[in-house]
């Protein structure tokens, strides 16, 4: 490990000397000076424990404005290269220890089950059943430009190379010269097109390689250890895609957008496709084959070969419709190149290979290749469709008034699932053709015939965003069926904030209780679990039990109708909106609530985490497939009556506090919009969606993203401890702390709470916080500001007592470390935007205005997470 640590510090010395060196040729050795002693001012502001940063406030105000944005890229930079570091020893740690032994392998979780008396057949059937489906969604969190993007990862390929005795150092000092005279911040904001290529473009660039050699060691684990091998067709992990289809509060996702990248994930798959059959086309030079081939082909000299030409040819020509198809002539999606004629010869190749002893070559790239298609199929990833329950409930109400029935808005929930269900049991069209809606109807109407004109297998689900009663799921199936879709879609509702979180199971049960809706749902309801609404909603502590005892009710709720239960989980990259680590996390759901099958939300900058580098991707679909795999075999206990009771206990206190604070204290709404840089978020052109869902609406209107964003930038981190705070300090104070000990260590839902609390407050700081409250809060809210960061600081001590441990993070050292080395990278952007804020605030400058975004950008960079 110690060699391992060194390699790691090497790395982000060279790269650090590279970008240094870059600056110096750009801007001079004064200019570079400047910086070093930046760097070592605030190096030694964080070695001094009292210190006020005093010395690196003063050298930073002796900034000219010209300076000014040239340090914050400078520093912003360079906590993209540690990124950039870190990621690749990651990698570096991993093949360090052999794959079949890792702590957390596919291969010791398979041994860990037989161990714990579950048998081979079981596990065997649990794998074949298993679908792990990752949903790619372009939430505004990816602050870095594809641009930059693509030479960052041009850069792990030079660290690859280095490692391996290849030396690039040329190449390395090229990249970040490039990068270094790169604007950091885009000019504008992407398209939804833009979002849904960025998506392609991580398949593209890392997932296509990465799959097929995670789905080879799934099935070296499995022969392994079970004797058995993973079937060709078998793909526990498979993607869908928000980006193009959750039109949510975007009003920049259209039907004609939606139809655009149905279309453009189709192309993409096709041409990846045609590339690789073009290389194994000039592998496959054999000449022998089996009977079945030779039948197929007739008697040529090189019948793989041959059989391969006539599959290009077709999907050349499938390309060359969706490109008519883009270019917007009609087209008949039955020509296309469906999964079984691409799939056919490629196992024709196979089985003809493998009975003349070619084993060897059949196992490799072909394999790869017909893997991939389990996973891809032919449409790359399945495109959700996502809009507010308002949107469906609006049409219904228009369409109402036009016959003259009334008001559907204000019919109570019984008339509503009478009128909707008397409709979708009825033979004639409800939709009149002479009827001319306004324009946001036409969009919702359109939006569904689009979904009628798509192959169902481009298609996920369907998901209601603020879902609260069945009438808001049946709604959306009488708008499919009206628009002519002839397959029954899964019609997916959303529970957001906590009073519909708790209410979510009578939502379900009222809606089993309906014969046509239980023949509808063929025997398996998807139900969506928000927790980014939720936390701000309720705060931390009250949604994550909220979400608890949800699922705990929704499983009981479809297992007590024999109707299997499929949760798909809202998460987001940071604490605040469920984020944490994947394998801890999916172990300490509900048992019985992970059953062989599991949805979940990938955002912003964690899809580049988790999946922009080939090798990690690898180890994050491992994760995936040996959580769910043992949490579907052998699930976490039920929490003990006393645990549920403390538990309740803490939730009720937590969320009495938070609201207390967020919605009833009229100073937090004025002392969080000038404390934070919330307004100003607005400008930073990160995604297509709009900040808030209503421009005129206050804290409750704005996106869960946006809130997170704020408060991590100024290192408070309300989201995640807010009411954690007072419900733990009364339950210590109160003589529990025993009980809080027994939960921690004995119940993975409250351990892996406390950890991600424990997280959250490493990368908090009540010094940063309280310097931007005092340079830009008036000074009739400061008393607030006070009562937070104490509130703050006494959170680290109660974390410390449930862990029994006298240092945040003492069981995660290389968390800790590396947010260590960032801090004193992180100071001088924090100081540089409070400043920035304050000018441009008062006197408005566009240079400046550059500067402080590009501190957004950094800080994001260096806490590893924006929202």
């Amino acid at each position: 490990m110690t060699d391992l640590d060194e390699s790691l510090r090497d790395d982000v010395r060279m790269l650090g000397e590279s970008l240094g060196q870059t600056i110096e040729n750009h801007l001079g050795s004064a200019f570079l000076d400047k910086i070093e002693r930046i760097r070592h001012l605030a190096k030694a502001g964080r070695l001094n424990a009292r210190s006020n940063h005093e010395a690196l406030l003063q050298e930073l105000s002796g900034l000219s404005e010209d300076e000014v944005l040239p340090v914050a890229r400078a520093f912003t930079q360079f906590l993209n290269l540690a990124n950039i570091a870190e990621e690749f020893h990651r990698v570096r740690l991993h093949q360090d220890v052999c794959e079949l032994d890792a702590e957390d392998s596919f291969a010791q979780q398979i041994k860990q089950l037989q161990d714990d008396g579950v048998d081979k057949a079981q596990i065997l059937q649990a794998i074949g059943r298993m679908e792990v489906d990752l949903v790619l969604t372009a939430h505004p969190t990816e602050v870095n430009r594809r641009t930059l993007i693509k030479k960052y990862n041009a850069i792990t390929d030079c660290l690859r190379k280095l490692e391996l005795g290849e030396y690039r150092q040329r190449r390395l000092n090229e990249l970040i010269s490039q990068i270094w005279h790169t604007n950091e911040i885009r000019q504008q904001r992407p398209t939804p097109i833009d979002e849904a290529k960025w998506g392609f473009a991580v398949i593209e660039g890392s997932l296509w390689q990465a799959v097929p050699n995670y789905l080879r060691k799934l099935d070296e684990s499995m022969q392994a250890v079970l004797e058995q091998p993973l079937p060709l067709d078998c793909s526990p992990v498979r993607f869908s895609s928000w980006m193009g289809g959750d039109r949510d509060g975007n009003p920049y996702v259209t039907a004609a957008i939606t139809q655009e990248v149905l279309s453009l994930s189709r192309w993409m798959a096709a041409d990846l496709y045609d590339r690789d059959l073009d290389e194994l086309r000039s592998e496959l030079s054999m000449y022998q084959c089996n009977a079945e081939l030779r039948a197929r082909v007739g008697d040529v000299a090189e019948p793989y070969r041959h059989l391969l030409a006539s599959l290009r040819r077709r999907l050349d020509q499938t390309k060359e419709l969706i490109q008519q198809g883009l270019s917007g002539r009609p087209i008949d999606t039955r020509a296309l190149l469906s999964v079984d004629e691409l799939l056919e010869p490629l196992m024709l190749c196979h089985r003809s290979l493998i009975d003349h002893g070619m084993q060897i070559i059949a196992g490799g790239l072909l394999e790869d290749i017909i893997r991939r298609i389990a996973c891809f199929g032919v449409t790359l990833v399945k495109l959700d469709i996502r809009q507010n329950a308002d949107r469906h409930a609006a049409v219904f109400d228009a369409l109402t008034r036009f016959y003259e029935l009334g008001h559907y808005l204000e019919w109570d929930e019984a008339d509503k699932q009478r009128f909707l269900l008397q409709e979708l049991r009825s033979k004639r069209p409800l939709i009149p053709p002479q009827w001319a809606p306004d324009e946001e109807i036409r969009e919702v109407l359109d939006t569904c015939r689009v979904i009628a004109q798509a192959d169902p297998a481009s298609l996920g689900s369907y998901v209601i965003s603020m879902a609260s009663q069945p009438s808001d799921v049946l709604s959306v199936i009488l708008l499919l069926k009206e628009m002519g879709v002839a397959h029954d879609m899964r019609v997916v509702p959303l529970f957001e904030t906590l009073a519909d979180l708790q209410s979510a199971h009578h939502c379900i049960d009222q809606l089993l209780d309906i014969d046509w809706y239980r023949d509808y749902t063929q025997g398996h309801q998807e139900v969506m679990i928000g927790y980014s609404d939720s936390s701000k909603d309720a705060g931390q502590l009250a949604a994550v039990w909220g979400q608890y005892q949800t699922q705990e009710a929704l499983t009981a709720t479809c297992r007590a109708r024999g109707v299997h239960l499929t949760l798909f989980h809202g998460r987001g990259g940071t604490v605040g909106r469920g984020g944490g680590p994947t394998h801890r996390a999916i172990l300490a759901q509900p048992p019985g609530s992970v059953d062989h099958t599991l949805r979940v939300t990938e955002q912003g900058e964690v899809i580049r985490f988790k999946f922009g580098i080939p090798e990690i991707a690898e180890r994050n679909l491992e994760r995936y497939t040996g959580a769910v795999l043992a949490a579907t075999l052998r699930p976490s206990p039920a929490p003990k009556p006393e645990w549920r009771a403390m538990m309740e206990q803490l939730a009720q206190t937590g969320f009495r506090e938070y609201r207390s604070v967020v919605r009833d204290d009229p100073r937090f709404v004025p002392f969080f919009r000038a404390s934070t840089p919330e307004h100003e978020l607005g400008k930073l052109p990160l995604g297509s969606r709009p900040a808030k869902r209503r421009a005129d609406g206050g804290v409750e209107s704005l996106r869960a993203i946006p809130w997170v964003f704020a408060w991590t930038q100024i290192r408070l981190m309300l989201p995640a401890w807010l009411g954690s705070d007072s419900a733990l300090g009364q339950a210590i104070a109160s003589g529990q702390l025993t009980r809080l000990h027994e939960m921690y260590a004995a119940w993975p839902f409250f351990t892996s709470y406390v950890d991600m609390l424990e997280m959250v407050l490493s990368k908090s700081d009540p010094v940063i916080a309280e310097y931007y409250a005092s340079r830009l809060v008036p000074e009739d809210l400061q008393p607030l500001g006070d009562s937070l960061r104490e509130r703050l600081q006494g959170t680290f001590d109660m974390v410390l007592q449930i862990k029994q441990t006298k240092k945040l993070l003492a069981d995660f050292p290389l968390i800790r470390r590396s947010i260590n080395v960032r801090n004193p990278y992180i100071d001088p952007l924090h100081f540089l935007q409070a400043e920035l804020l304050h000018r441009d605030r008062n006197a408005p400058n566009q240079r400046l205005e550059q500067a402080l975004m590009v501190t957004m950008a950094g800080i994001s960079a260096g806490m590893q997470n924006t929202g």
